[in-house]
């Protein structure tokens, strides 16, 4: 487990992140989302050692970073957002080199040709890596950060560069890491996160601004859940019966999409699930229900309204 308190980084005036705090779960896959600037990088820099933090702690598995650093960074793979790849060399060459700087104790070919066979480069093994493409440069740069199979993987803005092709693929192989490993993965591009994460982390100038479960942050921002109902039957016999379901907030007609039919927005309390009580409700009144689906905001909507609010406190 990754455990952050009260991390702080300062730069002279300017404070890169402010007092933030979190855990990540073995096998759990978490984006860490955030504008261009709010602090992604220089945490992720710190957790791996690569820079020291102003105050607060980073503990992995027990250890804690400026205690022990040699004993974290064992436990750590790291792929920056530019992998550190020596392109002179083939991609074999560059693994047994890297093999022999971690000082990795398992059996030398066997591992490093499990780890290519992971990341799917063992067909470009003895091409020089200058040679190979964005993508395949990506998968060798995993291919290090796998190396002495550590239990925890930091990902900073994996597919940064990336065609829509390379971008698919780097996203299963990381669905794929999690099943083994706990990943920490960075990026700016909402897509990328919940496609990806099973948790989401969004900072903004430096402070946290929601951690939630990638399904329930949009719910978790506005305090409520919601409903969108295409609905045939009169307005006022739809509206009488929706009111009277227990745990119904507030009820709102949108529009109308056809004869005899509108759409409702019917906002809920987020610990009920309302949705075997309406469609009841609906065939009790003679209503017929010819659409029913999540009316909360996208992650974008959520992750905007998150960052401008956070912009305006600062203000």
């Amino acid at each position: 487990m990754v455990e952050v308190k009260n991390l702080t980084k300062r730069y002279g005036k300017t404070t890169a992140v402010d007092n933030i705090s979190f855990s990540v779960e073995n096998g759990e896959v978490l984006g860490f989302l955030g504008p261009n600037g709010a602090g992604k990088s220089t945490t992720m820099n710190i957790i791996t050692g690569y820079i020291s933090s102003s105050s607060g702690t980073v503990t992995v598995d027990g250890d804690e970073i400026l205690r022990d650093p040699k004993a974290v960074k064992k436990k750590i793979g790291y792929l920056p957002e530019i992998p550190p790849l020596y392109v002179d060399m083939t991609v074999r060459k560059y693994l047994e080199f890297m093999f022999d700087l971690k000082k990795v104790k398992l059996p030398k070919a066997e591992h490093i040709d499990e780890v290519m066979r992971l990341v799917k480069i063992t067909d470009v093994s003895e091409r020089l890596i200058k040679n190979l493409s964005k993508g395949y440069r990506q998968r060798v740069g995993f291919a290090q950060a796998l190396l002495g199979n550590p239990p925890v993987l930091i990902l900073d803005e994996p597919t940064v560069g990336l065609d829509p092709k390379q971008i698919i693929e780097i996203r299963k192989l990381i669905r794929s890491l999690g099943k083994k490993h706990t990943v920490i993965f960075s990026s700016h591009v909402l897509s990328e996160v919940s496609a990806t994460c099973d948790r989401i982390i969004v900072i903004s100038n430096g402070k946290i601004v929601a951690d939630a479960k990638t399904e329930e942050l949009s719910s978790s921002i506005s305090g409520d859940e919601k409903l969108s109902l295409d609905i045939e039957g009169s307005q006022s016999t739809v509206l009488n019966a929706l009111k009277v379901i227990p745990g119904v907030l507030k009820i709102r007609k949108t529009r109308d999409i056809g004869e005899n039919v509108s759409r409702y927005i019917v906002e809920y309390k987020t610990e009920t699930d309302i949705r075997r009580s309406v469609f009841k409700a609906m065939a009790a009144a003679d209503c017929v229900i010819l659409d029913m689906q999540s009316g909360n905001e996208t992650l974008e909507e959520s992750f905007l309204k998150l960052v401008s609010e956070d912009q305006t406190k600062e203000v």
